[in-house]
């Protein structure tokens, strides 16, 4: 006579009643998306300054740049400590991976004035993050990584003119990936009297 095996709830399947309840899709908060996707893109700038050994440092009040981002290193020239200033912004509205050495992105003409702006004394960046367009995709945990989906992409906006009525449209350089390699090289040409 051959007997089943229980099964992890304590019956065997062929029981066919299974007594674990069905699994429950948890649910999200009911913060606006866009919220959200502004709390995404600063996890993304805190996993690369960490990374990066750079200091971060939030405005207050906000005269329209979100971070002040600064290095230290022995082989700066202008100064031993060098800032810039970072802007974040955050889409759904591009898909990830996108085509060909760029994409488009619509500022409105006061800040794309302010990220323009040149000569400077503190040099700014414009970083730009894709992300799915629903928050179950955002992130992916396991034992040996947190990711972070999709990607940010930088650029410098110095000298930029406006072009629009009320927006204007970049083109964002995809060879430019935001992540700690790419801020130290940033921060290495500005600690050497460069642009960014």
């Amino acid at each position: 006579m051959t007997l089943a095996q229980p099964g992890r709830g304590g019956l065997s399947p062929a029981s066919g009643r299974d007594p674990r309840p069905p699994p429950i899709t948890p649910q999200r908060g009911g913060l606006a998306t866009t919220a959200c996707m502004e709390t995404l893109q600063v996890a993304y700038l805190h996993a690369v300054a960490a990374a990066s050994g750079c200091s971060l440092a939030q405005p207050f009040p906000d005269n329209g740049i979100d971070w002040h981002v600064s290095h230290g290193a022995p082989g700066h020239t202008a100064d031993d400590e060098v800032t810039i200033k970072v802007q974040l912004k955050c889409t759904y509205q591009t898909a990830p991976r996108p085509p060909g050495p760029t994409f488009a992105f619509t500022l409105d003409n006061d800040h794309l004035v302010k990220l323009a702006r040149t000569p400077v004394a503190v040099h700014k960046i414009l970083v730009v993050m894709l992300v799915p367009r629903t928050q179950e995709d955002w992130l992916r945990a396991s034992h040996d990584r947190l990711e972070l989906r999709h990607c940010c992409y930088w650029t410098n906006l110095a000298g930029h003119p406006v072009t629009g009525r009320r927006r204007t449209t970049v083109r964002i350089p995809t060879s430019r990936i935001f992540d700690d390699r790419a801020l130290c090289e940033i921060m290495t040409r500005v600690g050497a009297g460069g642009r960014p």
